[in-house]
């Protein structure tokens, strides 16, 4: 009988790999998504000469980027 131990392995191991890359590449989707939206609240702001807001939301937008 043939050990297939190291095979599943690698595959496990490339599973793996590829969910964690799903992931991150997810997480980073969303961080950029959040972001620009931030940015058009931000640029709103700054036509509304909303100073209040304005800074509310660069304090934001360092958390996020």
């Amino acid at each position: 009988m043939e050990n297939n131990a190291p095979n599943e392995i690698n595959r496990v191991d490339s599973n793996l790999q590829d969910e964690m890359l799903a992931e991150q590449f997810l997480d980073r989707m969303i961080n950029d998504f959040k972001r620009s939206k931030i940015l058009e609240e931000i640029d709103q702001s700054l036509k509304n000469n909303d100073k209040e807001t304005f800074l509310r939301l660069t304090e934001k937008l360092k958390s996020v980027a």
